[in-house]
């Protein structure tokens, strides 16, 4: 069953968006090898912009906070709970009448890609180092931020 904010809504910049009380995802990053990693997550093609790497997340329900939000789609998506993780940083991207809030996170314990349990909304999982973001196909939402995420990370563009 759908809650009560599921749905399209349009934003005051004209585009549309899935969640009409916004949405939240979950940014889990990591020290990987060859320097920080980011877990993002294939959308499926049926999906919003499908096909396109991104991170976990989709509409708030009704009175819930981004933090609770983020937990819950990264829970339904990839099987991680709040013990998995450590919340740390947000970073908002409003478009005036929508936002969509991005949650940073730690891993609380080893996360490795191919454990995590896929619930059909992406075709894969896997983690990306940040430098080499510019070669994976992401969400244009996650492209849009990223300026800010990486200044949040501590690792701002070269």
């Amino acid at each position: 069953m759908l809650a009560s904010t599921d749905g399209w809504t349009s934003c005051a910049q004209g585009h549309r968006h899935w969640g009409r009380a916004g949405a939240a995802g979950l940014l889990l990053h990591r020290d990987g090898a060859d320097g920080p990693e980011v877990l993002l997550q294939h959308r499926a093609w049926w999906s919003h912009h499908g096909g396109t790497w991104g991170t976990p997340g989709g509409a708030l329900h009704d009175g819930e906070s981004v933090d609770d939000g983020a937990l819950r789609e990264v829970r339904e998506e990839l099987g991680l709970t709040s013990d998995d993780v450590v919340l740390g940083a947000r970073s908002v991207d409003d478009h005036g009448g929508w936002a969509y809030t991005t949650v940073l996170a730690r891993p609380a314990r080893p996360i490795e890609a191919g454990d995590l349990q896929l619930d059909g909304e992406s075709t894969g999982v896997a983690w990306v180092p940040l430098a080499r973001l510019d070669e994976v196909d992401l969400h244009p939402g996650l492209a849009a931020s990223l300026t800010r995420l990486r200044q949040l990370l501590g690792h701002p563009e070269r």
